[in-house]
């Protein structure tokens, strides 16, 4: 029971700190709420989180294959590696440039918001890779162990962990406005941070395999 506590905490906490940057998804949030009502931007979001946990439990299932082929896992490692760094440097050069994003605004056929939330996530190809490497990350960690409540824990803090940053951009965006070159700032810096602690977990696991 414990395992499942702290699986779901730290997979809440991943999903809500990739979700928090200002971005594609939380920028058409609170459009949504703006154009068109904050009911609309909550239907919005959900159907937004309804992708995020499909493409997790589709993260899962890689990940449990991944798993069973350690020899894949060993170069996906080193590519990780490569890759947190990357995301570390870049996290840190845009807190540091903190420049004011402008975000597209995407304008699909007028369906109801849900379908919208969900086919705008369903075009983010990072976030099955995201989640892929999590899943290897708790495993490491014996955070999961893809057991069938394992898997509704980590489905379930994912989806929530993305519903509850897209309801504040939904509901408290109008006070937020004001604030978001700060708000984008800070959030980058924490990303940088959390990147260069992956990127040294990684490390430490390829020389203790």
């Amino acid at each position: 029971m414990t395992h499942l506590l702290i699986l779901f905490f730290v997979t809440f906490s991943a999903a809500f700190m990739a979700t928090v940057p200002p971005g594609l998804l939380n920028m058409n949030a609170a459009k949504t709420s703006v154009e068109k009502g904050k009911l609309n931007g909550i239907i919005f979001s959900l159907g937004v989180s309804t992708m995020i946990m499909i493409q997790a439990v589709i993260a899962v299932y890689i990940s449990k294959y991944l798993h069973r082929n350690p020899t894949v896992v060993e170069v996906l490692l080193k590519i990780a590696v490569l890759v947190f760094a990357f995301l570390a440097i870049y996290f840190f050069m845009a807190a540091r440039s903190n420049k004011k994003k402008v975000v597209k605004q995407v304008n699909i056929s007028k369906r109801n918001s849900f379908y919208k939330g969900m086919l705008l996530a369903a075009i983010n190809l990072l976030t099955i890779p995201y989640y892929s490497g999590l899943n290897i990350m708790w495993n490491a960690s014996g955070w999961i162990n893809f057991e069938v409540w394992d898997i509704v824990v980590f489905v379930l803090a994912a989806g929530g962990g993305t519903f509850s940053v897209l309801y504040m951009y939904t509901v408290y965006f109008n006070k937020l406005e004001n604030k978001t070159d700060r708000f984008s700032k800070n959030s980058n810096y924490i990303l940088s941070a959390l990147m260069v602690v992956l990127l040294l977990i990684t490390i430490y696991r390829i020389f203790n395999r």
